[in-house]
């Protein structure tokens, strides 16, 4: 019932001293007004203890505090972000079920797989972090730079493994690109995040990783496990400056790999949810407490609300699309 429905019968309902009683018929708990009413389930579509499992938390945090009520993380990995998804639009569009996602999830998935959604049926929110890729090996890695990599490639197509965060991200279709555009074939490994593909380099399961580069990673480049060939961002990374980009060392167009995750409902959520939590958001990431717990590096500067949300998806189904054949 329309809420101007709504107030009218609890004006008609005061008037004859029976407020509660048809309060209770008239005004459904978890109305837009009412937000939130219940527990708040924030999905994860990786597994615990990652890095964005980490930062859904902090995040999530903020967000308990400021609606008054608990938040819930659920880690629901798999289907390179399908999974937890197709669980959040099977939920209610009322603000209590929410998901983590990126471009990939929401357009590569689904323009690689019959998944049962595009990017048009989920509300986007608001940006949390943006994590560059790095293309990275293992300390006893014969690949010393980026030229060796490639060079072995060349000499052996499709032998060298290089493990990605799923079969359809961002970091697998530019390998393909690689392949098409570029003529080095190499054979993407999909796993579920950055702790099975850290595992996987460090017990020399595959060759190489682009990986997004995040505290995880970066601690593991401080400690000399991982040693960084290249990164995806269009500029050196002022934390990585000595590590070249993809663009340097001559593929200039592999500049997407890199995720932004951002916070999504389920389609048709109310407007006055979606503002309400992009407000939360909003002042989640400019919590100092927050932007420590996460990473500076991490949290855009500028905070990228529903609307920026959506032209990242829309720009990436731009150019994914003619390349997937969608």
């Amino acid at each position: 019932m329309p809420l101007s429905r709504t107030a009218r019968a609890l004006a008609a309902c005061a008037a004859l001293g029976l407020l509660t009683a048809c309060g209770s018929e008239e005004s459904p708990s978890g109305s837009a007004a009412e937000y939130p009413t219940e527990e708040i389930r924030l999905l994860v579509p990786y597994g615990a203890g990652g890095p964005t499992d980490l930062a859904a938390r902090a995040f999530g945090a903020s967000l308990e505090e400021q609606l008054g009520q608990t938040v819930v993380v659920e880690n629901l990995p798999g289907g390179s972000g399908a999974l937890a998804t197709q669980e959040l639009l099977a939920a209610d569009p009322d603000g209590h079920t929410l998901s983590l996602a990126t471009a990939g999830t929401l357009v590569v998935t689904p323009l690689a797989n019959e998944v049962g959604y595009t990017k048009d049926d989920v509300t986007p929110i608001g940006v949390l972090t943006e994590v560059p890729s790095v293309l990275a090996v293992g300390a006893d890695s014969p690949y010393a730079t980026v030229e060796d990599l490639v060079a072995a490639a060349e000499e052996q197509p499709g032998t060298l493994n290089v493990g990605t965060p799923g079969a359809s991200t961002p970091q697998a279709i530019e390998l393909q690109r690689l392949a098409d555009e570029y003529d080095v074939e190499v054979t993407a490994v999909p796993f579920n995040g950055n702790a099975e593909m850290t595992t996987a380099l460090l017990g020399g399961n595959v060759d190489a990783v682009l990986i997004n580069a995040s505290s995880d990673v970066t601690t593991n480049i401080d400690a000399g496990q991982f040693q960084p060939l290249a990164v995806s961002s269009a500029e050196r990374l002022s934390w990585l400056p000595d590590t070249p980009t993809l663009a340097e060392s001559g593929f200039p167009e592999l500049t997407l790999s890199g995720s932004t995750f951002g916070l999504i409902g389920p389609g048709d959520l109310p407007e006055e949810i979606v503002t309400e939590l992009e407000d939360a958001l909003r002042t989640a990431a400019e919590d100092p407490a927050v932007v420590e717990q996460v990473g500076e590096e991490y949290v855009p500067a500028e905070f990228q609300g529903a609307a920026e949300f959506q032209e990242l998806l829309d720009r990436t189904q731009e150019v994914y699309e003619p390349i997937l054949g969608g």
